[in-house]
């Protein structure tokens, strides 16, 4: 017979959850996307490994019972063997409005990540754009999160804390706009945000294109093929009265040069015989 110094209880047994929140996964890896298999590699390299483990089989029993996503905090409750649910919290540090605003400035510059957020995407480098304004999307290290439960185990993170990081990574497969919603900004909230800075900064500097006023296509249907003008030669006509319209060649040369080569001939080469053609249609027409 053991000694009482020697002497442990049995492990205990959670008691089972009907409708709980279970992984989607039985066995591999529960994270699914790039972005969250970002956040659980994160976890598992910063000394929370082992306990991670028996998370993962909580996570994949249904023992989260509720999982909410706000700023700077997670709240969740999970059964274990008690008959109360333990109530678990992971808070991480919000962003406020400066870190943010600079943060879409930076993300509105480009055409990339704006296409990339707004069809529901999370750039794959876009942590790169974070550090570069001195912040960090995902935890770097534990002492980044706070982490709460009310269950008697003393270690931190247990595996209650261990399952809500797996279904969190899920969540975040679903929605990966849930993790800059953790770090303080809302969807709705962040996307506005992006479009307004990218007005902005279109107004600031417009280009060429921008700068012209425009309709929209399906205003301008009807039109859109029209010829807005008769281009002219420049200098009057042979007999001294206005100019005349200028022929196919000369249309050509008066726009602006393209240094464009396809198969080693220049485009407005390429284009001068469809111009031709069009001339000499519009002159049959004009004779019939």
């Amino acid at each position: 017979m053991p000694s009482v110094s020697n002497w442990f209880p049995p492990p205990s047994r959670p008691r089972p959850v009907e409708g709980g929140l279970k992984a989607r996964t039985a066995r591999g890896p529960i994270a699914q996307t790039w972005w969250s298999r970002r956040f659980v590699s994160v976890l598992e390299n910063i000394s929370l490994g082992g306990r991670m483990q028996r998370g993962r089989t909580y996570a994949r029993k249904g023992q989260v019972i509720s999982l909410d996503v706000g700023t700077g905090r997670v709240t969740a409750r999970v059964q274990g063997s008690r008959v109360r649910p333990y109530r678990v919290s992971v808070g991480i540090t919000a962003f406020g409005k400066p870190e943010w605003a600079r943060l879409e400035r930076a993300l509105a510059a480009s055409a990339w990540y704006s296409a990339k957020l707004l069809s529901g995407e999370m750039p794959e480098d876009i942590e790169e754009v974070f550090a570069a304004q001195g912040l960090s999307l995902f935890p770097a290290a534990a002492d980044d999160l706070s982490m709460d439960c009310s269950c008697p185990d003393w270690e931190v993170p247990c595996k209650h804390i261990a399952a809500v990081f797996y279904l969190l990574a899920e969540s975040f497969d679903d929605d990966p706009f849930r993790i800059l919603a953790w770090r303080g900004r809302g969807r709705e909230d962040f996307l506005a945000s992006l479009e307004a800075a990218r007005r902005s900064s279109s107004a600031a500097d417009p280009g060429p294109r921008a700068a012209r006023a425009t309709r929209p296509l399906a205003e301008c249907l009807d039109s859109y093929f029209a010829v807005a003008g008769a281009l002219v030669q420049p200098g009057p006509s042979a007999a001294g009265g206005a100019a005349q319209p200028a022929p196919a060649g000369s249309i050509l040369s008066q726009l602006p040069p393209v240094d464009v080569i396809v198969r080693g001939h220049a485009l407005a080469g390429l284009l001068e015989p469809a111009y031709d053609t069009f001339r000499d249609d519009q002159a049959a027409n004009a004779g019939a």
